[in-house]
C-alpha cells in the first residue's frame, strides 16, 4: 500500500502538515530559553543508518546533514560509523562542522566493543578499556554521555553485578573527562526495568544512568519476551540522562501505532526530565529522511497537547 498512488498522496499531504508543524515548533525552539517548552529535540544519527551505510550520506557530514535537512540543533552520534576511521582529525572535522552549524553533540551511543558485564573479569575490564578512545572523542565534540550497553551472562544477580562492575570502572575514567555513562535498554536483562534499575543502584554512581528507549523492551527475540515499555521507562526514568524517541513505524494517522507516544513522553516530562529527546527512527514504511521528519512531528504535536494540559492543571 505504501507506494500507491493514494498512499503517495495522503503521504505528500502528512509531510506538508508535518513540515509546517515542524517549522512552527522549531521557530518556538530557537529560543531556548522559553520557559514553557517541556522537552527539546535532537537526532540520533541511527535514525539514518541505511543512508550511512548505503554511502548515500556521509557520516562526516551528519550536523550539516542534521541542519540542511531537519532544522534540529542536536544530534547524537553512533560510533559504529566511525569505527574504523575514528582518529584525532575525523574527532575535529565533526567538532568544527558542528559548531559552523551551530549544533551541540550530546553524546556517542557506543556498540561493539565488548561486554562490559562480562563474567570474567579480565575480558570485562578489556570492554571497559575498548570504550575509553570514544569516551576521549566524546569529551572532545562537547558531549555529556556515551551510551553503552549491559551485556552479560549468568543468572540475574550476577549479571547485575558484573554489569554494575563494568559500568563503574568506565566511570572513573569518565569522571575526569566530565562524561557520564549511561545504559539503553538494548535486549536481554537490559530490557527488563526491574533488572536495569537493580543495575543503577548497585553501581550507585552519579556518572551511571540510563538512556530510556521507547522501542527496546524485547528481552529475548526468539521467544517474543517482552517488558511493559511503559512501565520499564517510568522505573528507568529517575536515572535517565538522556532518552531516545524510537519509532518502529508511522502510520497514515502520524502516530506510531505501537506506542502512544503522548502516554510516553508524559511519563517522561512527569519525572522531571524537560533536556533533549531523541529521534530514532527505525521503521521501513516509509523512507529515512520522511520517517525523522514524521517522528519529529509527532513529537512537537504531543509536545503541545502536553502543554495544552499543563496549562489547564493550573
Amino acid at each position: 500500500m505504501k507506494n500507491s498512488p493514494l498512499a503517495r498522496r495522503q503521504f505528500i499531504k502528512m509531510a506538508l502538515a508535518a513540515s509546517a508543524t515542524v517549522s512552527s515548533g522549531l521557530l518556538s525552539g530557537l529560543a531556548l530559553a522559553e520557559p514553557t517548552r517541556l522537552f527539546k529535540i535532537s537526532l540520533a544519527q541511527w535514525s539514518l543508518h541505511k543512508a550511512f551505510r548505503s554511502g548515500e550520506m556521509d557520516p562526516a557530514n551528519f550536523a550539516s546533514i542534521t541542519r540542511k535537512l531537519f532544522n534540529l540543533d542536536a544530534i547524537e552520534y553512533v560510533n559504529q560509523f566511525y569505527f574504523d576511521s575514528l582518529s584525532d582529525k575525523v574527532v575535529m572535522q565533526l567538532k568544527n562542522q558542528a559548531k559552523d552549524e551551530g549544533i551541540e553533540s550530546r553524546l556517542i551511543m557506543c556498540d561493539g566493543e565488548g561486554a562490559l558485564g562480562d563474567q570474567d573479569a579480565k575480558a570485562r575490564k578489556k570492554a571497559v578499556q575498548n570504550h575509553y578512545r570514544w569516551a576521549d572523542a566524546a569529551q572532545e565534540l562537547g558531549c555529556h554521555s556515551i551510551r553503552v550497553n549491559a551485556q552479560s551472562s549468568g543468572s540475574w544477580d550476577e549479571q547485575m553485578k558484573a554489569a554494575a562492575d563494568g559500568l563503574n570502572q568506565l566511570a572513573e575514567y569518565c569522571a575526569p573527562l566530565n562524561l557520564n555513562v549511561i545504559v539503553e535498554n538494548h535486549g536481554g536483562l537490559s530490557s527488563n526495568g526491574k533488572w536495569l534499575t537493580g543495575v543503577m543502584k548497585l553501581a550507585d554512581n552519579p556518572r551511571v544512568g540510563t538512556l530510556p528507549d521507547f522501542g527496546n523492551f524485547i528481552i529475548n527475540r526468539e521467544t517474543g519476551e517482552a517488558y511493559d515499555k511503559y512501565q520499564g521507562v517510568t522505573e528507568l526514568m529517575p536515572y535517565a540522562k538522556a532518552v531516545s524517541a524510537k519509532t518502529n513505524g508511522i502510520n497514515m494517522q502520524g502516530n506510531e501505532p505501537h506506542i502512544d507516544y503522548y502516554k510516553m513522553m508524559k511519563i517522561v516530562t512527569d519525572a522531571g526530565y524537560h533536556d533533549y529527546v531523541g529521534v530514532e527512527y527505525e521503521g521501513s514504511d516509509w523512507p529515512e529522511v520522511e520517517g525523522v521528519h514524521q517522528t519529529i512531528a509527532l513529537l512537537e504535536r504531543v509536545h503541545r497537547q502536553l502543554q495544552l494540559d499543563a496549562n489547564k492543571a493550573v
